[in-house]
């Protein structure tokens, strides 16, 4: 079982799609039901069949637990790709909108690890965790994103620490430049001609997560050409 966050568009819901065409068991979830209904009627009904939906807010920590209670064995794999843009010069910026932007990317990151490190430690499960290149060097009228994607970054790379002799192993994706949906509540205006599609971004994410029984890659950066 695959488990994927953030399914109800963007590289969520580009990533369902690749998974359900291989036949793969998948659960995915995003807040808004009617968003992954329509991720569930672009499939066939064959790739349907192996997948579940689940509408859940993942900055509430019973529904956190709800998701993962829907599971009757340990997923192999959980991909969370949930989370929102917020951009601008910082004194334009609504204290409103900045604790969204908290509570939508580190809030639920916090929350889906606390509960997947509660379960699954003793377990071998693979969680990715997708965040941004804005994780990995500051941009300017990017400030608050770029603060709570570096705390996203300190959480994962602190739990890998605690997770030195578990099988759990935790791997960070950082993408950069997908011309995706994001950008249109993110408050930035720019053009996206150029960037990667949500589409290229699984495939390519999908194959570096391909593992062997001694190995697997630690870290990704997605980076448009």
């Amino acid at each position: 079982m695959i488990v994927i966050t953030g399914a109800s568009s963007g590289l969520g819901a580009a990533l369902t799609h690749l998974y359900a065409a291989e036949k793969h068991s998948l659960l995915i979830t995003g807040r808004s039901e009617q968003k992954l209904a329509n991720v569930m009627a672009d499939l066939t009904p064959l790739e349907q069949a192996n997948v579940t939906a689940h509408a859940a807010d993942l900055c509430v920590a019973q529904d956190v637990s709800d998701l993962f209670s829907r599971l009757s064995t340990p997923p192999s794999r959980v991909i969370h790709c949930a989370g929102s843009g917020y951009f601008g010069p910082i004194e334009q910026q609504s204290p409103h909108a900045i604790n969204q932007l908290i509570n939508n990317n580190l809030t639920s990151s916090i929350l889906m690890l606390r509960e997947l490190v509660s379960r699954y430690r003793h377990h071998k499960v693979t969680v990715v965790v997708v965040m941004s290149t804005a994780a990995q060097a500051g941009k300017a009228n990017e400030s608050t994103y770029c603060a709570v994607k570096w705390a996203v970054k300190g959480l994962l790379e602190s739990l890998r620490l605690e997770l030195k002799d578990s099988p759990m192993k935790l791997v960070a994706v950082y993408p950069g430049g997908m011309a995706t949906d994001f950008w249109q509540t993110s408050g930035k205006d720019i053009d996206t001609s150029s960037f990667m599609t949500a589409a290229e971004a699984a495939t390519m994410l999908k194959q570096a997560l391909i593992a062997t029984e001694h190995g697997y890659v630690s870290d990704i950066t997605l980076n448009r050409s």
